[in-house]
């Protein structure tokens, strides 16, 4: 249950729809300065969907898969909830890496995506609160927005990229599930508790889960009670995964 909110300084944008920050690191190399700057640029984003857009739907998912993870592959976790009345939105984090090393032929290796890494984090999680505000508006013109409701779970990493996301995005969430994982520990409750107590927050957890202890929730629970954020905690039998059963009755 941890990872981080962070805020980015962003410059106005070109007739180019260019971007430049002010460089905030720079090392003398001889007689020079090797110094960092940051470019935004257009690039393709995928996800993939469950469900079909009918007037029959009557709740939206948006599902933030973990570390390594693809949202195809994430998202057949929760084929029990597509009756016909909920559409499924799984967004892929826009960073592919190989899951294995180069033994394996690199036709043959696996690929997993990751929200962000320790590098050059801050402007990663501006990109994704971007990509998934556009994502969001894609979806929303096509379905009604005041005729469903809007769930939005995170797993593992992709709590904190929900959380944030919640947080500072253009959505308004009803319900945030934050599933093996919980709010990034820098993320500025104090800014965010109006938003966070206007939704229903549920954390789900496994009693086997080797990342959640008891003194990490608690230490969650005192955070969220210390800014009047009401929440529900709901356990089961297992690891760090998702449990079908309980996937069920949350969609009851």
């Amino acid at each position: 249950m941890r990872n981080a909110e962070c805020k980015g300084e962003r410059r106005g944008a070109s007739d180019l729809a260019l971007q430049l920050r002010i460089p905030h690191s720079a090392l003398r190399i001889g007689g020079g300065h090797l110094q960092e700057h940051h470019l935004s640029v257009a690039r393709t984003a995928r996800y993939f969907t469950l469900g079909e857009i009918s007037p029959g739907v009557r709740e939206v998912w948006f599902v933030c898969h973990g570390y390594g993870q693809l949202a195809g592959r994430f998202l057949r976790h929760f084929e029990p909830l597509a009756d016909g009345t909920r559409l499924l939105v799984a967004p892929e984090a826009l960073s592919r890496f190989y899951l294995e090393d180069t033994t394996v032929p690199a036709r043959e290796r696996k690929v997993g995506a990751t929200w962000m890494t320790s590098e050059d984090r801050l402007s990663e999680i501006d990109d994704y609160v971007r990509y998934l505000d556009a994502l969001h508006a894609e979806v929303f013109a096509r379905v009604e927005r005041g005729a469903v409701t809007l769930h939005l779970l995170g797993f593992s990493q992709g709590t904190a990229t929900a959380c944030r996301w919640a947080a500072r995005g253009a959505a308004r969430v009803d319900r945030l599930i934050l599933w093996a994982g919980g709010v990034p520990p820098d993320l500025d409750l104090a800014g965010a508790a109006e938003r966070l107590r206007r939704l229903r927050l549920l954390f789900v957890l496994g009693r086997q889960d080797e990342y959640i202890t008891p003194k990490v929730v608690a230490r969650e629970e005192e955070r969220l009670r210390g800014h009047g954020i009401p929440y529900e905690v709901r356990w089961f039998e297992g690891g760090h995964e998702i449990d079908a059963e309980l996937l069920k009755e949350l969609g009851q």
